[in-house]
């Protein structure tokens, strides 16, 4: 069984993820292996310099996330055509990595934040929304990462589909907004799909 994780930045995905892990569940985080694959793919690397410049890259051949970030997250055409890139090279990756797990877990979990917009939700047995508050959401992406600024942040937040959106296509929702308990939630979820 395929379970995919999805919310929108700051929401607390890998946490849950993390959590999974502990519970012996394989976890492809998408995020992570697209920037991999912007790195280690000589074919995505070349068509990222073609399209938006060798600037994309250091000399050391890492990916300048930098320039990147400032020239796409402000143009959503931008961002649409370097996902249109990346999405299909982590789809082949993902596809590859779920055939080496075959059948020795009871459910593997893709976390990837843009599972509903690039349609791919649609391949998954279950689909999970991590919920937390705007204004914690923030809160967390700033601490972890000092290079953003809030309005950075925001604008992410603004073109990312609304709870209600992610609710309505979603089976289930893990609420991690430092009222409720997450792990109880994660458990519950975790008894329902070995049982199914």
């Amino acid at each position: 069984m395929e379970v995919g994780i999805t919310g929108g930045i700051g929401a607390g995905k890998s946490t849950v993820c993390k959590i999974f892990s502990t519970l012996g569940i394989p976890i492809y985080d998408a995020d992570s292996r697209a920037k991999q694959l912007m790195e280690d793919s000589s074919g995505l690397v070349e068509q990222i310099k073609e399209v938006f410049g060798k600037q994309s890259y250091h000399r050391s051949g890492k990916l300048n996330k930098a320039y990147l970030a400032d020239l796409v997250f402000p143009v959503p055409d931008k961002l649409q055509k370097l996902n249109q890139l990346v999405h299909p090279e982590v789809a082949k990756d993902y596809s590859s990595w779920v055939t080496s797990h075959g059948n020795k877990f009871p459910y593997v979990i893709k976390e990837a934040a843009l599972l509903i917009e690039s349609g791919s939700y649609q391949q998954f047995d279950c689909l999970v929304t991590v919920l937390a508050p705007v204004e914690l959401r923030i809160t967390r992406v700033l601490a972890r990462d000092p290079n953003r600024e809030r309005g950075q942040i925001e604008s992410i937040i603004s073109r990312q589909l609304s709870d209600q959106e992610r609710i309505e296509k979603s089976d289930s929702v893990l609420y991690n907004d430092e009222k409720q308990l997450l792990i109880p939630q994660i458990l519950d979820l975790h008894q329902h799909l070995v049982g199914q």
